[in-house]
Formats: C-alpha cells, structure tokens, sequence
C-alpha cells in the first residue's frame, strides 16, 4: 500500500532537468539580485514596500534568471503582458466597484489580451491582481502606476537580466531563427526533420506549450548532430590534416593580411603568436571592414592583426575523429578548423574540400 502511495505521489513529479548546482546557485543568485532592484523601485514609487507588488516581481525573477529560455520569458512577453495588465487592473478597479469582481476580470481579460497578442507572462495575472488589491498607495496612481513603477521596474528587471545572463553565458533574448542565412531548412535539417515538420505537429496540439518552435528546432537538430556522431569513419583529424598551414603573425600589419587574402585566394586565416600558439583568426571581411572605417581616428592606431582578429577559435585535437567536424562545415559554414596540440600549438588545418575529400571515398565505399 506505502509502494503504491508513493508511487503515485512521484507519478505527479514533472519529467523536468534538475540543473547542476553551480546553474541553480547562479539563477538564485541572479533572482536574488533583481528581486533588490524590483523591492527598491517599488520603495520609491509607491512610498514603502507593497507586497502586493513584490509578489509579481519575484514570480518574474523565477522566469528570467532560472528558465530564460523559456517563451513566456522573453522580452516581449514581459513588457507588453505587464502592461496589459497594468492597464486593465487599472481599468477595472476604476470601473468596478466589488474588488472580488474586479481583480477576477481583470486577470481573466488580461490573459484574453495577453495570448491574442502572443505575450503571456503568468506573473503579469498577478500585476493585474495588484492593480486592484495594493492599497491606496497603488490607487492614488491611477494610470500612472502602468508607466511608473510596472514599466519602469520591469525594464530595468529585463536590462539587468540581459547583462547578467549574458555574463554567465546564456543566451537571452533567445534568438529568433536557427538558420540565420535563410528561411530555408538548414542542410541537416534538408534530409532530416524540418521546420515545417515541427510546425506540423505543434498545430496538432491545441494547448499553449512551453517551449518554442526554435527551442524544438535547436534541441531536434542537436539530438541529430549528437547521433552523427556515431558515424566512425574510420579516420583522426591528423590523418587527414594539412600540416604546410598558410597563417597570419599577430604582429602583421592588416595591409601585408590583405595581401596574404588575394595571394591564397582564401577567405580566412589562422592568426599565431611568436612561439606558433594559436591565438585567433582572422577573415577577409574583418579586413575589408576595416578599410571601411580607416578614415575614423582608430585607422590611424589600429593596424595589426591582433586588433581586429577574433580571439575565439574552434579547435579540434589531432586524435578526434572526423566525423565530430561536420556539424561544423555543414550547419556553421566553416571554412576551416584549426588542428592543434595540448599546449595549443597548431599541428595542422582541416579544410572544407579536406572533408569533401574523405566523405566522398567513404561514400565510394558503399557502392
């Protein structure tokens, strides 16, 4: 009997990533410091703490520092679900005298308004609530209280989660699109599962879910790079490596880069220091950018590599197998991947017609 009652108590437990503790430790930490922000600004504007106006906030911490990806956390559901709220709480609590009735519509419309316009966000219901309950404080506002401190607070609360998950290495705004070059299918989606699949069966669902078509294309694409990994060629990065690497000093000035570009006839280049480390890379368009801008005050300091060089490189180990490379070339467009040692030294390159190479033997092989 304690079998089954415990059994069906965990039945109820969502299926939900339980993250490291270093990323739970950093979300409370980032809530913890918005939550300050939020109390703060409600301080000056309703002239004490309101509870009634903390609660919200606090709910929208839990979305933007602990599941910023999440749809219901972006930008525009933020913004424009509190002040849909923020105004028929107002509304309402001007309109309506039975405050039962009142925050009970209110809620109810501002969820109507907030999925017509694609911008719900659950803590927004509770702003609504707050417009009707805060108090004398909240309705001596008026309208007002949409623009100061509902507007107000929740930019600054978006600005200070933008710079710290940036900080930590997230990506928030989620971005929009996973193939930025074109509508199109990106290549491995061509022969897998695409867009238009994934759209398929998100309309078959009727219910709003919590995760976007992005967030479905990414993990969907993911899971099949994962999976190719699986593909033994049979062959290591040092196998197939160009070992004679065409590269760029640190040191050199951009004008002796261009005339590497046109004397190659190549897009990009490895940059190495002094001791042959890698240290960056280097494209044609950086450079061609940079004549661009010659004419602006920094032309005249900036002329060396170093200065316009991307320092983050993608690097692969010698005894890596190939097949770990092609989400690069395929999905990312490289041109290139660096082949280097322990100490960071470079071995080698691995070129795009390098891969085209092996994989069109392998494929001679299955016929």
């Amino acid at each position: 009997m304690s079998n089954r009652f415990f059994y069906a108590i965990y039945s109820l437990k969502p299926n939900f990533k339980v993250l490291p503790v270093k990323e739970r430790s950093i979300s409370a930490f980032g809530a913890l410091i918005g939550i300050m922000l939020s109390s703060l600004m409600c301080w000056y504007a309703l002239g004490g703490m309101n509870a009634w106006y903390i609660a919200p906030m606090g709910a929208t911490s839990v979305l933007l520092f602990a599941v910023s990806s999440s749809p219901l956390a972006q930008p525009w559901n933020m913004i424009v679900g509190n002040l849909i709220a923020g105004l028929v709480g107002v509304s309402c609590t001007l309109l309506i005298q039975n405050l039962t009735l009142a925050f009970s519509i209110a809620v109810g419309l501002s969820i109507f308004l907030m999925m017509t316009t694609d911008s719900l966000h659950p803590p927004s219901g509770a702003v609504a609530i707050t417009a009707v309950l805060g108090g004398d404080a909240v309705h001596r506002l008026g309208y007002y209280f949409v623009l100061y401190p509902v507007l107000l607070n929740s930019v600054l609360l978006l600005g200070l989660a933008i710079i710290f998950n940036r900080m930590v290495g997230r990506h928030y705004p989620q971005p929009a699109q996973v193939n930025q070059r074109s509508t199109d299918p990106t290549p491995t989606q061509k022969v897998t599962i695409q867009p238009a699949d994934i759209e398929y069966a998100l309309e078959q669902h009727t219910e709003l879910l919590d995760i976007s078509q992005y967030d479905l294309e990414s993990i969907i694409l993911e899971a099949q790079q994962h999976a190719n990994h699986r593909l033994d060629i049979g062959q290591s990065c040092t196998e197939i490596m160009t070992k004679s690497v065409v590269f760029l000093n640190a040191d050199d000035e951009i004008v002796y880069a261009l005339a590497r570009f046109k004397e190659m006839n190549i897009m990009s280049l490895p940059v190495l220091n002094t001791t042959h480390q890698l240290v960056g890379t280097l494209a044609l368009s950086d450079v061609v950018e940079w004549f661009c801008n010659e004419a602006e005050m920094r032309g005249t300091w900036q002329n060396q590599v170093k200065h316009i060089m991307h320092r983050q490189v993608v690097m692969v180990k010698p005894e890596q197998n190939i097949a770990d490379l092609i989400p690069y070339f395929v999905e990312k467009s490289f041109n290139y991947l660096p082949v280097v040692g322990d100490d960071r030294k470079m071995l080698g390159i691995i070129s795009r017609s390098d891969m085209i190479a092996v994989l069109y033997q392998n494929l001679l092989q299955f016929k």
